[in-house]
């Protein structure tokens, strides 16, 4: 099997096992462990870095600095990991919380929880549809392992879908 073929079979697997095991993972409660409330504001925190370190890779390559501009996208994919390992560690140890419900009353309107769950859905359906887009651009293109297999120039490819998943992401919650 060349190796096209083993990274794209790796990227469907990982694509596909990666929503599984979270969905698996969020029945799951390990028990006599204290809930680690503390996690939420770091994995926050991770986010707001993410976007800024985004950001800061959106100037370099507008710059023509590819190699800052890749160092960056590493690093995010390490946040991505980090925040999965928290988010997950966090709902495996804390009882979920129903929206709007406060000591077991409900008291936030059904419009507000349509919404909710509205922005929730797309949330988890964005994040499943990202999985093998991002997985793609790190393992074809920010490794070049696309140009070494094909001869195509990976950087433009990278460009279309980057331009894709900006569009992906902007339609649904604004200009």
């Amino acid at each position: 099997m060349n190796k096209k073929k083993l990274y794209n079979r790796l990227i469907i697997v990982t694509s596909i096992a990666i929503p599984v095991i979270v969905a698996i993972l969020f029945r799951v409660r390990i028990p006599n462990v204290e809930p680690l409330d503390q996690l939420p504001p770091i994995y926050a925190g991770i986010n707001a870095l993410t976007a800024v370190f985004l950001l800061i890779a959106l100037v370099a390559i507008k710059q023509g600095k590819r190699k800052l501009h890749e160092s960056l996208m590493k690093i995010n994919i390490l946040f991505s990991l980090a925040f999965l390992v928290m988010y997950i560690a966090y709902h495996m140890t804390s009882d979920p919380t129903p929206y709007g419900m406060v000591d077991g009353v409900f008291v936030a309107s059904q419009t507000s929880k349509t919404i909710y769950l509205v922005i929730l859905v797309s949330h988890i359906i964005l994040s499943i549809v990202l999985i093998p887009l991002v997985l793609y651009l790190d393992i074809h293109l920010v490794q070049n392992l696309y140009r070494s297999i094909t001869g195509v120039d990976s950087f433009q490819r990278q460009q279309r879908i980057a331009w894709f998943l900006n569009w992906l992401l902007q339609r649904p919650y604004g200009p």
